[in-house]
């Protein structure tokens, strides 16, 4: 809304007092300063645009709504809660859609958010974007997991590493396991891959298995084969046939072929 007044400062303050606000809680904006003629007569009045500033919250809000609008979806976005933190709530039908595989949208949405929340601020704030409960379900999974995890690379003694994450979701993982007297965790790898690894205080050496069959080498369990084997060759061959069959006679001679397969280019004879 425009005010005027014989100053700048007077319309400013005539702006504030309309809207019961501080200056650090509005937007101002000078539009013409005041003119003054002979003797120092105003001839024209100043006049400033003076408006409520929005809150990082409100922001925020207001961003995700027309972002909802251009991406066709039927949402709306709701601002819960505005201290240390903000916590925005999503009203929608299409949940699958605003939440993603794994919240990946939802952290996305989350993201821009914050950025657009905390423009100009000194003092960064955090912002939470949920949809249908999803954080507070998507953290009971992690702490499950975290405990489960770190049993296991307690009773192996061996790291174990956990799927690439999120800060807010590597957060839940390393606060779950502080106080745990088993093991301890860290961060490593860079974004987008960047996980958590639990690490067990009493470490296991590691005993790899030598399977002899998986080697390759001799397969001569006992020395059984070979010998069967050997039996073979003394006997003439598969199954105890010589070079004669049974009835005595000369095998037959196999046709001599050349090269390229054209047919036998000799009878038997």
């Amino acid at each position: 809304m425009v005010f005027k007044g014989k100053t700048v400062a007077e319309a400013i303050s005539a702006g504030l007092s309309y809207y019961s606000i501080t200056e650090e809680q509005a937007e101002i904006k000078v539009l013409a300063e005041e003119v003054k003629g002979l003797f120092g007569k105003v001839k024209k009045e100043a006049e400033v645009d003076v408006s409520v500033k929005l809150s990082g919250g409100s922001r925020a809000v207001q961003f995700l709504e027309g972002l909802f609008e251009k991406m066709d979806l039927s949402a709306k976005a709701e601002l819960v809660s505005e201290g240390e933190n903000i916590v925005i709530n999503v009203i929608t039908t299409s949940s699958s859609a605003v939440i993603g595989y794994r919240g990946e949208v939802l952290d996305a949405l989350q993201a821009l958010a914050g950025a657009v929340a905390n423009i100009g601020n000194k003092n960064y704030k955090r912002v939470v974007v949920d949809c249908e409960g999803y954080r507070e379900k998507r953290e009971e999974t992690l702490v499950n997991l975290a405990n489960k995890l770190a049993d296991k690379a307690a009773r192996l003694g061996r790291d174990v590493s956990l799927e690439p994450m999120n800060p807010y979701e590597r957060r839940v993982i390393h606060s779950t396991l502080a106080a745990s007297e088993t093991v301890t965790t860290a961060s490593e790898g860079k974004e987008p891959n960047r996980h958590v690894v639990i690490i067990p205080n009493e470490k296991k050496p590691y005993v790899k298995k030598y399977n002899d069959r998986n080697r390759g080498g001799n397969r001569n369990y006992g020395g059984r084969r070979d010998d069967r084997r050997g039996d073979r060759r003394d006997r003439g061959g598969r199954g105890g046939r010589s070079g004669f069959s049974s009835l005595g006679r000369e095998p037959k001679k196999k046709p001599t072929t050349f090269g390229t397969y054209l047919g036998n280019s000799l009878k038997d004879e």
